[in-house]
């Protein structure tokens, strides 16, 4: 733990004669630095879980004893042979086990989110202490009134950053973060998203694409804008198709630990098929406790900062 954004940088420019990047602008390189927010110090105990899991419009009350040990589990699972970095203890909501959605991960460094959730605005200022503590340079913040999370933003390669507009996401945060990326060369591609179940839902740009390769992606067609997914088949993508039994239960909401070997919550019996017909190596846990009730996959649950291509 505690390697600076510099050493990466040296990283970066010293394997390209290898044809081999470390990245944060990847959703589907090997995750070679972490981030997670352990369940232990999100939740911290069941009486904080009893206090805000209604406001926060969970399913259900999560039990605190059992997400301890879905957490252990899945921890193992995306922490192999990868440095991990643990967000400590905070004043944070239980929604900060999601910690993909407080920051983005780029090459000039961290980009701090302001959340479109109120109950999760102390979350970027969280991660952003511990960033500092560990090195790690950030590039700035998102103001408000703008409002943008992590979960709307997904890379999908290193030149070009898809950012949805959302009821989390609004017009100003997006043109926030073209201010910071743009002039690096980084293309943004702006997706409006549908109204679906409205603005206390939570429905970010992940919730129907989750890239796993570089010309691969997991979708769920039915809530995509015509002219994105035509851009997608463009660029050369082709899809595993979330089938419309399993979306509600996050079919879409799929982590690469490297190019087509992924990580999906059980109970995606038809998505796990589709993705091993793809030639996917299909990684599962259990998430009744930490992904389900609060409706946060694999995806939400890591904030990826270096990937290997």
């Amino acid at each position: 733990m505690g390697r600076s954004w510099r050493y990466f940088r040296y990283a970066i420019l010293s394997l390209v004669e290898k044809k081999v990047m470390i990245t944060c602008h990847s959703e589907y390189g090997s995750i070679k630095s972490l981030l997670l927010s352990p369940a232990g110090n999100a939740l911290q105990s069941q009486s904080k879980i009893d206090q805000e899991w209604a406001s926060l419009n969970y399913y259900q009350r999560v039990n605190f004893e059992q997400a301890l040990d879905e957490y252990a589990a899945f921890q193992e699972l995306v922490g192999k042979d990868t440095e991990l970095h643990f967000l400590p203890k905070s004043d944070a909501s239980i929604d900060s086990i999601y910690c993909r959605d407080a920051s983005l991960a780029t090459d000039y460094g961290l980009i701090l989110c302001n959340m479109g959730k109120p109950a999760r605005n102390i979350e970027p200022q969280t991660q952003l202490k511990y960033f500092e503590s560990i090195g790690l340079e950030v590039l700035g913040q998102i103001e408000s009134p703008g409002t943008l999370e992590g979960g709307d933003m997904c890379w999908l390669n290193e030149k070009t950053l898809v950012v949805g507009h959302t009821y989390r996401s609004n017009p100003e945060g997006i043109s926030q973060m073209k201010s910071f990326l743009e002039p690096k060369g980084i293309e943004i591609i702006v997706v409006d998203l549908p109204h679906y179940k409205g603005e206390h839902d939570v429905f970010h740009m992940m919730s129907i694409l989750s890239p796993i390769d570089k010309d691969l992606a997991v979708v769920y067609s039915p809530l995509m804008p015509i002219s994105f997914r035509k851009e997608l088949i463009a660029r050369g993508f082709s899809f595993v198709e979330c089938p419309e039994e399993e979306f509600e239960q996050m079919g879409c909401n799929v982590l690469a630990i490297s190019p087509r070997e992924v990580v999906i919550n059980t109970g995606l019996p038809m998505t796990e098929q589709r993705l091993i017909e793809a030639g996917c190596t299909v990684h599962t846990y259990s998430g009744e406790e930490i992904s389900k009730k609060g409706e946060g996959g694999p995806t939400c649950l890591t904030r990826p900062i270096y990937r290997e291509i």
